[in-house]
């Protein structure tokens, strides 16, 4: 049997600097980069060089790097036929509800944001950037994703609170969280499968109680059932 490859060093830092400018809420200097990976600020200079060649990063004129759009084009290759059926409902139902509202999907351990819509006419709402990630342990995305999976086949050693949690959500159809991602933040989400794609779930986020939940669930299940339909996937959700 021959051994793997160890992984690329520079390469496994290229995309770390991209994690990192994804997660900042603004954009960031070198410095700010070099004291975040921990790395000298000469080798997170030549990095950017070669982000900014192939247009994944930019600099404004302070020397300020961020995401370059370029990276959008590159995420909306990724389950393109679900992002495209989603997005008139993810915009149907954050205008709906005056909440934002967003497609995650599982990758590995992670749940990740792959689309989101914020509404229109609405003074204040949450952010839900496209990209960002946290374990799918966590939050009311991730859990409705494991509601779609047999505790088997959960990418990590589950306990005995959260397989109790899941299956709760399981049974009602929707989940629920508080204060798990982001402070003070709450969210509601349903499961969204589908054959032939990775498991999913449509959400939304606000901020304090909301005795209409249940409501809220029923306008998320609603996008769901839309969602399938227009992927042609009428069929059971397990």
């Amino acid at each position: 049997m021959t051994a793997s490859a160890p992984p690329s060093q520079t390469l496994s830092r290229g995309v770390r600097i991209l994690e990192v400018l994804a997660d900042a809420s603004s954009a960031m200097t070198i410095d700010d980069l070099a004291t975040e990976l921990q790395l000298h600020r000469s080798i997170v200079y030549r990095l950017l060089r070669t982000l900014e060649e192939h247009a994944l990063v930019s600099r404004d004129p302070a020397g300020l790097v961020s995401l370059a759009p370029r990276l959008a084009s590159l995420a909306a290759a990724v389950s393109r036929d679900l992002q495209a059926a989603a997005l008139p409902e993810l915009t149907a139902t954050a205008n709906d509800l005056g909440m934002t509202c967003f497609l995650a999907v599982l990758d590995r351990d992670q749940c990740v944001t792959l689309a989101s819509v914020e509404p229109h006419h609405t003074v204040a709402t949450m952010v839900q950037h496209p990209g960002a990630s946290h374990p799918v342990w966590r939050g009311a995305p991730g859990k409705a994703i494991l509601t779609e999976l047999p505790v088997q086949q959960w990418p990590f050693p589950p306990t005995a609170d959260l397989v109790a949690e899941v299956d709760l959500f399981r049974e009602r159809g929707w989940a629920t969280s508080h204060d798990e991602v982001i402070p003070t933040v709450r969210a509601i989400a349903v499961p969204l499968r589908v054959r032939g794609q990775r498991p999913a779930a449509i959400a939304v986020v606000h901020i304090g109680d909301r005795e209409d939940a249940p409501a809220i669930a029923a306008r998320l299940q609603q996008g769901v059932a839309a969602v399938r339909d227009a992927l042609g996937d009428r069929g059971p959700t397990v």
